[in-house]
């Protein structure tokens, strides 16, 4: 079944040009257009798109509040901001709204491609320029809170270092040289460890607790001391 995709973009000519591709994808489809904000919570309720594409400068509600608005009423939802700005509070601050995705404008087409696939799979995708403002958030740079981290095994530890860094579960599992199923089930295990739901939950985490910032485990496979 094709990916079906909302593009949210007060420039009609970049509008065509992504209509275009993503329409040339046989697993994709635009299936419409919105010009402001406005525009597109209405046509996102009416349509229920798997992913929209959000600008974040656009009238009648800018990418940041139309996203938070649109998780409001549709959750399930995922929104992935293409935008022109290479800003790390920007990007923080769309995650915090729920978007499931950051990428830029002067990305190549396959990039695009692979982060609508990404979010469309509920997975969390950051334009590899802007990975590190994800990491880089206000929080100690010290071992993350005890109270549900020291519960994880030094290779669950690892696997979310990984995830939040913002490697696919086929990524992760080739750099620890595992399967992909053995990822899969750490992903699971953390996810009812640390009471989360999602990928983009366990981003959250990781960046809010600390877990990213020089700290490199012991890949023995016991537990966090």
């Amino acid at each position: 079944m094709a990916i079906s995709v909302l593009i949210a973009d007060d420039h009609g000519v970049l509008r065509a040009g992504l209509r275009a591709l993503l329409n040339s994808e046989p697993e994709m489809e635009v299936v419409g257009e919105a010009a402001d904000g406005e525009q597109t919570l209405r046509l996102a309720e009416e349509l229920h798109p798997d992913v929209v594409l959000m600008d974040l400068n656009m009238p009648k509600g800018d990418g940041i509040y139309t996203t938070r608005h649109l998780k409001e009423l549709l959750p399930e939802v995922n929104v992935l901001i293409l935008t022109v700005h290479e800003d790390d509070s920007l990007l923080r601050e769309a995650i915090q709204c729920g978007a499931a995705g950051y990428i830029l404008k002067r990305a190549v087409e396959s990039e695009l491609i692979t982060a609508i696939q990404a979010v469309a799979r509920g997975e969390m995708y950051i334009h590899p320029a802007m990975t590190r403002a994800l990491l880089d958030q206000s929080t100690a740079k010290t071992l993350p809170d005890q109270t549900h981290s020291s519960t994880l095994t030094v290779r669950e530890y690892e696997v979310l270092r990984l995830i939040a860094q913002g490697n696919s579960n086929r990524q992760v599992a080739s750099l620890l040289t595992i399967s992909v199923r053995t990822v899969e089930s750490h992903r699971a295990n953390l996810m009812e460890k640390l009471n989360l739901t999602c990928r983009v939950d366990l981003v959250r985490y990781a960046a809010q607790h600390g877990m990213l910032e020089d700290w490199e485990p012991d890949m023995s496979g016991g537990r966090l001391n």
